[in-house]
Formats: C-alpha cells, sequence, structure tokens
C-alpha cells in the first residue's frame, strides 16, 4: 500500500473516531439533562426504554472506537491493509467499506463458516 493510500485511510479512521466521541459526548449531555421524574408510568417505561437503547449503541461504538485505535496503530507499524491470517494485502475496496477489516475477503468467510458451524444453537 502506498504511502498516500495509507494516509487516506488514517485520515478516514480518525474522522470516524472523532464522529464517534462527539456522538457519545452528545449522548452524555442529553442524558445529564434528562430528569428521570416522568409522572406517568408509560412515559417513564418509554424513557427507560429509549435510554437503554442508546446506551447500548453507545456500548457498541465504545467497542468500535477499540477497533478504530487498533487499526491506527496498524498503520504506524506498517501492518495497515494486510490479512492477519494469511499475510496478503487486504483489497482496498473491501477497506474502502471496512476501514478497520483485518483479515481479506477469503479469510473472512472462512472465519464466519467457522463459527457458523461451531456456535451454540
Amino acid at each position: 500500500m502506498s504511502a498516500r493510500q495509507l494516509e487516506y485511510f488514517r485520515g478516514k479512521l480518525l474522522e470516524w473516531r472523532e464522529e464517534l466521541l462527539q456522538e457519545s459526548d452528545q449522548t452524555l449531555m442529553h442524558l445529564q439533562q434528562e430528569s428521570g421524574q416522568e409522572p406517568d408510568f408509560a412515559d417513564r417505561a418509554s424513557t427507560e426504554t429509549d435510554r437503554s437503547i442508546e446506551l447500548r449503541t453507545r456500548d457498541r461504538e465504545r467497542k468500535l472506537i477499540v477497533k478504530i485505535d487498533t487499526a491506527l496503530k496498524r498503520v504506524e507499524e506498517g501492518t495497515y491493509g494486510y490479512c492477519e491470517e494469511t499475510g496478503d494485502p487486504i483489497s482496498l475496496r473491501r477497506l474502502e467499506a471496512r476501514p478497520i477489516a483485518t483479515l481479506g475477503i477469503d479469510a473472512q468467510e472462512r472465519h464466519e463458516r467457522r463459527e457458523r458451524i461451531y456456535r451454540d444453537d
């Protein structure tokens, strides 16, 4: 991967990370501003459900930030864009669609097949 391409993906990862952090800050402010004193039980239940969904979303985004940080570390180390399993380059189309990808398409498909075979139903 060329230096120009690495810089492009580094910028893309940093921008994505910043967006997620801003959303997290907005959620925190929103939760702090909400009063938990809804007079109606139905309104209170609805508010709690909304809050629960929002917190689950932010938890997923927190995990995504960790993956973005790992990808940024790989950019710095010079290993970004290479499959962790095979060592082959990951296609630019795949990285464009999923900048945190650590496996090439073939390795990812093998991984997903193994997950389906060994998952507990």
